[in-house]
């Protein structure tokens, strides 16, 4: 057994495809397939279940998946620290993925800012992610932390570190009647034709909480899983929407649209660094949290 045995695993296991495992792994199938059949040799259990593609992973292969995301995961922390011993003295080398949600994606560079001004040789992949996505990809592995609502949904068990408070505002164009006004109730808003987050979205079950708290029901008229399209609505449709607050200002002033306060009922959530809570903990993911400990909360 050997690693790139548990990664063309792993990889597989998250394609659920032959091909795009292998090209993912910048190997050929026939390779990948040898490689898994091998492993299978060898640990003298199926990993897999048979057919012309692929159906999925046998009892044993998901046991052995668990146990290889485990090994991957130490693996990558063992390369990282070897990175610092072998570069400068107390320097930090490596790449971190970062799973955000996407109200809060204007927000990670002032947390990548700050983890580059202490140590520049990290570098960051940031991945748009909805909580559930989050939490699944933490323990799986795919994703060594993550930028999260703390307070709305269950992250027992994770390290935690908030970053800043979440309240919301409805966007409206700045020829709306509403523009003007300086605040909105949600029973107002209701009324307005909206376009909003999908359900699948944290985001979007706050949202339909506060209507409920209001005791109304509005139909969304646009359902996206991107800010961006929500913003570009609101400019371009004639919509509605409910975001953050900060959005008025994280991409530059937002010509042409207004946002106004909400309220009836105050709505308040917490945002926050997570990651797995293990021990020993790598370099990076406690030197992200240092950095964290330094901007929040705002």
């Amino acid at each position: 057994m050997d690693i790139r045995q548990l990664q063309y695993l792993a990889a597989l296991a998250r394609e659920k495809h032959f091909t795009r495992a292998a090209q993912a792994c910048n190997i050929t199938q026939p390779t990948l397939s040898g490689r898994i059949r091998q492993l299978e040799q060898e640990l003298g259990v199926p990993l897999l279940e048979r057919g012309q593609r692929f159906i999925g992973l046998t009892p044993e292969g998901e046991r052995v998946l668990k146990w290889a995301h485990l090994i991957l995961d130490n693996w990558h922390s063992l390369q990282g620290e070897l990175k610092s011993i072998k570069g400068k003295k107390g320097e930090l080398v490596g790449r971190l993925v970062l799973g955000v949600i996407p109200s809060a994606l204007p927000k990670a560079s002032l947390l990548t800012r700050a983890m580059n001004a202490a140590h520049p040789a990290v570098d960051f992949t940031i991945l748009s992610h909805s909580s559930e996505e989050i939490i699944r990809g933490l323990n799986d592995f795919a994703i060594e932390a993550g930028i999260t609502y703390l307070d709305n949904e269950p992250v027992e068990g994770l390290m935690q570190a908030e970053l800043y408070r979440e309240t919301y505002c409805l966007f409206v164009s700045a020829e709306s009647e509403l523009a003007s006004r300086a605040s909105v109730t949600w029973f107002e808003a209701a009324q307005q034709p909206l376009c909003l987050l999908t359900p699948n979205m944290q985001n979007r079950r706050i949202i339909d909480r506060a209507f409920a708290a209001a005791k109304v029901q509005p139909t969304a008229r646009l359902e996206t899983n991107s800010i961006m399209n929500l913003i570009s609505s609101v400019r371009s449709m004639g919509l509605c929407s409910i975001m953050p607050d900060y959005f008025k200002n994280a991409l530059g002033a937002l010509e042409g649209v207004a946002a106004v306060p909400l309220t009836e009922p105050a709505v308040s959530h917490k945002v926050g660094l997570v990651a797995l809570d293990r021990e020993p903990q790598s370099p990076l993911i406690s030197a992200l949290f240092a950095a964290a400990s330094k901007i929040g909360p705002t």
